[in-house]
């Protein structure tokens, strides 16, 4: 082979692979998860959010990067970590709860936020409203705030002696705060007498229920991440003070809790990567209206009521969505 001819070949063969270098490092589109919690209480609900992406056409560590930080429940880590997401200049910031979404809306104004579940978003102060959120902010809501009535409803049909209803909440999360007044003055309204029980941290937990051992006949438990993390401790410490509890999610039942009411949280932080595509490709979240749940679900432990001594009633169990034996 000629000596031209050498270089002609050599001379295609880098002009081919400068793209093929080109592509290896440009950035890929980043998402910032920041998850309230531990990884181990999240880590379903994060999968379901990774495996909706996967089908939309975003592959982890080839189409997307996703940078996880896990605030293992510290409060004041949030502020911290959504600075670090605004340094590392992702494309979009996906959380959960109100104060994550507030710590990023602080943090920026300009990465558009999304947070898979949150209580009352209005209310709150993380949208304007649902139908127009404005701002750099959307995600959809839980209705937690609306639900708490249905929630003593259906308890008081499992227990209808109940007279007495204990409420715990963290009184440091915005949306537990407004769960708890709803749910306080729906017993009221029926004429159930409420003993509130308040938290900050996972410290005061402990004694607070064991304040409100023999105060009431039955838990109600307002949902915010500090305490989802700690379901199952609060779970075994009704059941020892023999108070049933009623829920807004799922997993609080399958961790012993009597019965939960409300929204599908895998589905939730699954549509939430439906948010992320469509911002990802250039829609705004000003104009992605915050979407609210379509479909509620009601799970009842058998297992719990038994130890309880409680007996469902046939209308409860044929309408639950999940009866766990």
């Amino acid at each position: 082979m000629r000596r031209r001819e050498v270089l002609t070949l050599l001379t295609g063969a880098v002009s081919l692979a400068r793209p093929l270098t080109a592509r290896a490092k440009a950035k890929l589109p980043t998402i910032g998860f920041l998850v309230w919690g531990t990884r181990a209480s999240y880590e379903r609900w994060v999968a379901a959010f990774v495996h909706r992406l996967r089908e939309l056409g975003w592959i982890e560590t080839h189409t997307i990067a996703i940078e996880y930080r896990w605030a293992e429940g510290e409060t004041d880590r949030l502020a911290d970590i959504a600075a670090e997401f605004v340094q590392l200049k992702v494309d979009v910031i996906v959380t959960h709860s109100a104060e994550p979404v507030l710590a990023a809306k602080q943090a920026t104004s300009v990465i558009p936020i999304v947070f898979c579940a949150a209580a009352d978003p209005v209310r709150n102060g993380l949208v304007e409203s649902l139908a127009r959120p404005t701002g750099n902010v959307t995600g959809l809501s839980v209705q937690f705030t609306d639900l708490a009535a249905k929630r003593i409803e259906l308890l008081r049909e499992i227990v209808p002696s109940l007279r007495r209803l204990a409420i715990i909440g963290n009184v440091g999360a915005p949306g537990a705060v407004l769960e708890m007044r709803e749910a306080r003055e729906a017993a009221k309204s029926i004429g159930i007498e409420i003993a509130s029980s308040e938290i900050r941290q996972v410290e005061d937990i402990t004694p607070a229920l064991a304040a409100l051992k023999g105060r009431a006949e039955a838990l109600y438990v307002a949902s915010d991440p500090l305490i989802f993390t700690n379901s199952h401790r609060i779970n075994n410490l009704a059941m020892g003070a023999r108070m049933p509890t009623t829920h807004g999610i799922r997993e609080f039942a399958l961790a012993g809790g009597l019965m939960s009411y409300g929204a599908n949280f895998p589905y939730l932080f699954g549509r939430a990567a439906d948010l992320v595509d469509k911002i990802l490709k250039g829609a705004r979240p000003a104009d992605l209206p915050v979407e609210q749940p379509t479909k509620l679900e009601l799970v009842i432990n058998l297992k719990t009521a038994r130890v309880l001594g409680l007996i469902i009633p046939q209308s409860i169990l044929l309408r639950a969505d999940e009866v766990i034996e």
